[in-house]
């Protein structure tokens, strides 16, 4: 884990108001994204994490605005990026951002790529998109961006289809197309997922050396605390839709506050440790149509549960030295009666 912390002092590239994201199942709105707020800064790099189901790619899809049209939609808040309002944006103004100034990597790089269409095809579709470029200039810069990602033959490959390659160099191919025009915000969503453990390895460090040399801001989800721990400045944890957790990295992995955190952080695997059995947390997360109404959504699989864990929403409060908690063991302003929302 790196022990080195950078300060972002500038102004917010992104800044994300109370942002709420619902689905349609069956006529009713169920919440994936519930009031989430957080800032990106210039060259910063932050961490969500959480277990599958606990909103972090809904919320990412919200920023760009690529919910399913038929189920998806946000209900309320603002996504302020470089001083603009996306989500009041046409679809034409946004797709002028979108893939230029905020790139996304998706998950299953098994799946990303269109599997009727060359690589070459799908990089210099990006490049016509946001460029005024020639063909013979987007085949050039396509090449280029492929061996900038580590593709050794990027002549040849760039003819071929991804059903041809490895899923290492589809991901490299993934991230060759988000870097494309050289954004100033990238959204990795699970880089890193179905690679094995050495291809893992040098897809981060990739997205480390380009994040530095482009001074980029990026946004990388995951599940994976060990991922978390060699990327990050900052980490959010999520659960259930809403952000619980949010501090430095250091910070997180000494200093944890949220019982849930604390949790995620048992359940690593220790190679100095005796223990036969490794730690696990109990319960499963809620699914959107049996998300507890008020409360703390973690209190039915949290041992430090209260009672009024199950009647009070916590909210997320600074508790020194901007780590923000959501939790009522840290809270310091209790209502005296009723419920808080």
């Amino acid at each position: 884990m790196s022990t080195k912390k950078k300060l972002h002092k500038e102004a917010p590239l992104l800044e994300v108001k109370n942002l709420q994201t619902a689905f349609d199942i069956d006529g009713t709105d169920y919440n994936a994204v519930d009031n989430v707020s957080f800032k990106v800064k210039p060259g910063q790099i932050v961490g969500i994490v959480g277990e599958s189901g606990c909103g972090k790619s809904v919320m990412s899809l919200s920023i760009i605005k690529l919910l399913p049209k038929e189920s998806g939609k946000i209900k309320s808040g603002e996504v302020i990026f470089d001083g603009l309002n996306l989500e009041k944006m046409s679809e034409s103004q946004i797709n002028k951002i979108r893939g230029k100034d905020v790139s996304m990597i998706f998950q299953e790089p098994m799946t990303s790529l269109n599997p009727v269409f060359t690589i070459g095809y799908q990089l210099q579709e990006v490049l016509f998109n946001h460029l005024k470029i020639t063909k013979q200039e987007a085949r050039l810069k396509s090449i280029a961006l492929l061996k900038s990602v580590g593709i050794s033959r990027p002549e040849k490959l760039i003819d071929e289809y991804p059903h041809q390659l490895s899923g290492g160099m589809r991901q490299r191919v993934m991230i060759a197309i988000a870097i494309a025009c050289q954004p100033k915000l990238l959204i990795a969503d699970e880089p890193t997922t179905a690679l094995d453990v050495t291809v893992q390895a040098q897809i981060l460090e990739l997205l480390k050396e380009i994040q530095a040399a482009n001074d980029m801001s990026v946004i990388l989800i995951t599940h994976d605390l060990g991922v978390i721990a060699e990327m990050c400045d900052e980490v959010m944890v999520m659960y259930a839709g809403r952000i619980i957790e949010h501090t430095d990295v250091d910070t997180l992995f000494h200093n944890p506050k949220h019982p849930y955190t604390s949790l995620l952080l048992g359940a690593i695997p220790k190679m100095d440790g005796q223990a036969e059995r490794l730690s696990s947390i109990k319960g499963i997360v809620p699914s959107l149509i049996n998300m507890p109404a008020e409360g703390c959504r973690f209190a039915n699989r949290c041992p430090k549960a209260m009672p009024e864990c199950t009647t009070i929403t916590p909210l997320l409060e600074d508790v020194g030295q901007g780590h923000e908690v959501a939790c009522l063991l840290f809270e310091t302003s209790r209502p005296k009666e009723g419920v808080r929302k």
